[in-house]
């Protein structure tokens, strides 16, 4: 198999072309890399990422900065080099699942290009991935060369990479699932789930009679938790009884009459039990509760 070279500049780096790089990373067996600005050398490269002045992903041109760019979304947001990359390879990392490959732009992708692209609207306060990958360039106190910490970033980023595809699989895998438990609820007020999977967004987007949600524990025992009235507050649909508040073990055994009930959080939105058959006791008693 020919091993396919890659150009991208030289010099600074940014999100956008260490990222991009990182794409390469997983879906070639093996590259060489050329940071270059020579247009005779960018012009021999089998892929050209964020340099060259030439987008066409045919030929796997991948620059943005020419007139006209290469793009934007419908949200407007324009696209840099790594959103047109991700464009015609994100299905190929996210291993043929176009609705992982749409997660992984809207939350990760998309950020990065709106930021090359300084189109920062919308785009969160703090220190960003973006700042983040411009902290492996070296500062001028450093004699450390540039190609050099291109490719800690590159490694940095591959990690990063992984690690989002991993967490909007399992977020997609999780909705599914959680879907699934609505479906199947006996009580829409109830809703029990056999293993503990993220449920909130889920939950609160797809059933308006879910009051409370019930799942195992990592330890062994159940849980009952509030679903919030809203993403992001603390105000609940409905709490759990006053009278529990702050209660564990004996005393919150005598209060309910659940024998094996463990413990109720004073803030009145997470309670649990060592059984499903307590918890669900628990449950029953919480919906009831006026």
């Amino acid at each position: 198999m020919n091993t396919k070279t890659i150009a991208t500049h030289n010099g600074n780096f940014h999100a956008d072309d260490v990222f991009s790089i990182a794409v390469f990373k997983h879906i070639l067996p093996s590259f060489k890399l050329i940071r270059t600005r020579d247009l005779e050398l960018i012009a021999k490269a089998d892929i050209v990422v964020d340099v060259g002045g030439e987008y066409d992903p045919e030929t796997d041109r991948f620059d943005h900065h020419q007139r006209g760019g290469a793009g934007e979304r419908e949200n407007g947001i324009p696209y840099s080099s790594f959103g047109i990359i991700w464009q015609k390879y994100g299905l190929e990392m996210c291993e043929g699942n176009q609705e992982l490959a749409n997660a992984l732009d809207a939350g990760l992708v998309s950020t990065i290009d709106a930021i090359d692209c300084g189109h920062v609207s919308g785009v969160q306060e703090g220190i960003s991935l973006s700042q983040t990958i411009g902290m492996f360039n070296p500062t001028w106190q450093e004699d450390k060369h540039v190609d050099e910490c291109f490719d800690e970033a590159v490694e940095f980023a591959s990690r990063i990479l992984t690690r989002f595809i991993a967490t909007a699989k399992g977020g997609l895998d999780a909705k599914a699932i959680v879907a699934k438990a609505i479906e199947n609820a006996k009580d829409p007020r109830v809703i029990v789930l056999e293993q503990y999977t993220p449920w909130k967004k889920t939950v609160v987007n797809m059933s308006d009679e879910a009051l409370f949600v019930v799942y195992p524990s990592q330890t062994g025992e159940w849980r009952i938790q509030t679903v919030p009235a809203e993403l992001g507050t603390f105000e609940n649909r409905k709490e759990l009884p006053k009278s529990w508040a702050g209660l564990s073990d004996k005393a919150l055994q005598d209060v309910t009459g659940i024998d094996d009930a463990m413990f109720c959080h004073n803030g009145l939105f997470i309670a649990g039990a060592k059984s499903f058959e307590g918890t669900m006791k628990m449950a029953a008693m919480a919906v009831e509760e006026s």
